[in-house]
């Protein structure tokens, strides 16, 4: 719309106020603006990738003036890690479908759809990408992932509670965090590491081993003993490969 850039310039241009990129920022005009920004920067990653985004591009593209964005983000690395700051900051939840079964193929198939769909796919993979050429996205980038894991970690919580995972020795946890990494794990590898296509056919097998390795005790301490077999705690340990 003509003149709606000109008035996002007026509305950010402002003596800067802001946090450190990266710390959470109060509401009201920094947040629209900030939300802007963080739009035109995932919108440049889609369309350039990460070596070719610029600041000059997200102020292009987001209305706001590059002198602003240098004062506040310093620059496309800090840009990159306040976009994946915003993004931890939704409301997203994980799967909730009644069983830790269906929850892990939900969040499985939740993975393919969100870096396989046209309007997501491209912004996250270079979201990834941007991780292993900037310290400081990688940064963010843990920092957004540890946070998503930690907020699938109720999908194993509520298995316990149903009783569909059983406790370990001496009532041990089962490693919540470890089980839900699991999920996305295989699928992660031939996405960035082979560069395999994904579905949801793959998606289903990913949840499957999870679970299967969950029921067998892989991530709950001293339900399994190493070298050995699952099914047979007094078999001699395998030799070789």
């Amino acid at each position: 719309m003509p003149g709606e850039g000109q008035k996002k310039q007026s509305e950010s241009d402002g003596p800067a106020s802001s946090p450190t990129p990266g710390t959470r920022r109060p509401g009201g005009r920094t947040a629209r603006t900030r939300a802007v920004v963080r739009d035109a920067v995932l919108a440049g990653l889609g369309e350039l990738g990460y070596p070719g985004l610029t600041v000059e591009y997200v102020a292009a593209r987001s209305g706001v003036h590059k002198t602003t964005l240098y004062r506040r983000w310093g620059d496309v690395e800090g840009l990159v890690a306040d976009a994946l700051d915003l993004a931890g900051e939704d409301s997203w939840l994980p799967p909730d479908t009644g069983s830790l079964e269906g929850d892990l193929r939900a969040l499985a198939r939740e993975v393919v759809t969100s870096f396989t769909e046209p309007a997501t796919g491209a912004s996250g993979s270079a979201m990834i990408a941007a991780g292993f050429q900037s310290e400081r996205a990688a940064s963010a980038l843990r920092t957004y992932y540890a946070e998503r894991f930690a907020r699938c970690e109720t999908i194993v919580e509520r298995a316990v509670a149903r009783g569909e995972l059983p406790a370990g020795p001496e009532g041990a946890a089962v490693d919540a965090g470890a089980l839900v990494r699991a999920v996305p794990a295989p699928l992660l590898c031939r996405l960035f590491v082979t560069r395999e296509p994904v579905d949801e056919a793959l998606a289903d097998q990913a949840a499957a081993a999870a679970l299967a390795a969950a029921r067998a005790g892989v991530f709950t301490p001293g339900r399994v003993t190493p070298g050995r077999p699952t099914g047979d705690a007094s078999a001699p340990p395998r030799q070789g490969v």
